[in-house]
C-alpha cells in the first residue's frame, strides 16, 4: 500500500509539471518580429538611426527584430493586413484604412506633444458673429481648406455627417481655398464670413492647447475678440504604432512598457522614431480613432458614388 501510494504522488507530481507537449513561447511563434513604416519622403528605404532603433526593440522584446520600410500606406496596411508585419507605424487614417482592410489592428500608444496636446478637432469660426450657429451656414460663405485637407476639409464634414448633417463638399456655401492659409486669407480679408480650422487638443479630449487655426488668425491681424466659435468637432488623435490584434498579450505589453518609457529613457532614440511630437507616447485606444474611421467611411461612400 505505501509502494502504491509513493507511485499515484510520483504520478501527479509529474501530471503537475507536464501535461503534454510545452506550448512554445510566442517569441518562438513569430520567429523575427517585424516593425513597418513609411520613410519620410526623398528619403527612400532608407531610416535614419535604424541600427540603434533595431536594437532598442530586440531588447524591449527579447527577440529578433527586423524593420521593413514599405512605399506608401497601402502597402503598409496590405503587409499588417496579411501578417507580414506585427507592428506598423500609422497615421490616423491609415490606421483607420487598416481597420476597414481586415479589422485585425489596434492602436497601443500615441505621441504627445510637448504641451500635450494628443490631436486636433475641427471647429468652425466666424468673425464678427456673422454666422450665429451650425444651421446657419448655408446662408454665408464658408472658407474651407482643399477638400484632400484631413484636419481642413475631410475632419468637419466627416463630423458633421456623424450628427446627421450632411454637407456636400461642393455645396454653393462652401469656397475651397487653394491652401489653408489662404482660407484664413479670405477670413482676414472679409472673402468669407466664417471658416473651417482647427484646433489642439489636450489629454482630455476636449480642452483646447494654444496654437492652431485661432492663432494664426489673430498673429494675421483679428483682434481675438472678434472671434468666435460656433461648432466643434471630435477628436482626430494623432496617428498610432498598432499592432496586429492577435500578437500575444505578453508582447503588447512589453511594447507598451518600452514606448511609455522611451522618451525619458532614452531620449535619443525616441527622436529617431517620432520627428513631428516631441512630448512622448501616451497609451491609445480604439475609441480615440472615430473620427479617423468616420472619415474612412465617408471617403469610401464618395468613391462609391462616383
Amino acid at each position: 500500500m505505501k509502494h502504491l501510494f509513493k507511485v499515484y504522488a510520483a504520478a501527479m507530481l509529474l501530471g503537475a509539471s507536464w501535461s503534454g507537449p510545452a506550448r512554445a513561447d510566442w517569441r518562438d511563434d513569430i520567429g523575427t518580429f517585424r516593425i513597418g513604416l513609411v520613410a519620410e519622403p526623398g528619403a527612400g528605404n532608407t531610416v535614419p538611426g535604424l541600427a540603434a532603433l533595431t536594437d532598442a526593440y530586440t531588447k524591449a522584446l527579447g527577440m529578433k527584430v527586423e524593420f521593413v520600410v514599405a512605399r506608401d500606406y497601402a502597402a503598409l496596411i496590405e503587409a499588417q493586413a496579411s501578417a507580414r508585419i506585427q507592428y506598423a507605424v500609422y497615421s490616423a487614417t491609415a490606421y483607420a484604412t487598416a481597420l476597414q482592410r481586415c479589422g485585425c489592428v489596434e492602436p497601443l500608444v500615441a505621441p504627445v506633444d510637448s504641451d500635450g496636446a494628443i490631436g486636433i478637432h475641427s471647429i468652425l469660426l466666424t468673425r464678427g458673429g456673422k454666422v450665429q450657429d451650425i444651421a446657419a451656414m448655408d446662408g454665408h460663405r464658408i472658407a474651407m481648406a482643399p477638400s484632400d485637407s484631413v484636419g481642413g476639409s475631410l475632419l468637419p464634414l466627416a463630423a458633421l455627417a456623424a450628427e446627421g448633417i450632411k454637407v456636400p463638399e461642393d455645396a454653393p456655401f462652401l469656397i475651397h481655398a487653394n491652401s489653408a492659409t489662404a482660407a484664413e486669407a479670405m477670413l482676414v480679408d472679409g472673402g468669407a464670413e466664417a471658416m473651417f480650422g482647427w484646433a489642439r487638443v489636450a489629454a482630455d479630449g476636449q480642452s483646447e492647447v494654444a496654437g492652431g487655426t485661432e492663432a494664426r488668425l489673430e498673429a494675421a491681424g483679428i483682434g481675438k475678440s472678434e472671434l468666435k466659435t460656433v461648432w466643434t468637432s471630435g477628436m482626430l488623435r494623432y496617428g498610432p504604432h498598432a499592432v496586429r490584434g492577435d500578437l500575444d498579450p505578453e508582447a503588447k505589453r512589453r511594447l507598451t512598457v518600452f514606448l511609455t518609457n522611451l522618451r525619458s529613457m532614452s531620449p535619443d532614440i525616441y527622436d529617431l522614431l517620432e520627428t513631428k511630437h516631441s512630448g512622448g507616447f501616451a497609451a491609445a485606444a480604439p475609441k480615440d480613432y472615430e473620427m479617423a474611421v468616420a472619415i474612412v467611411r465617408m471617403v469610401s461612400d464618395i468613391g462609391r458614388q462616383r
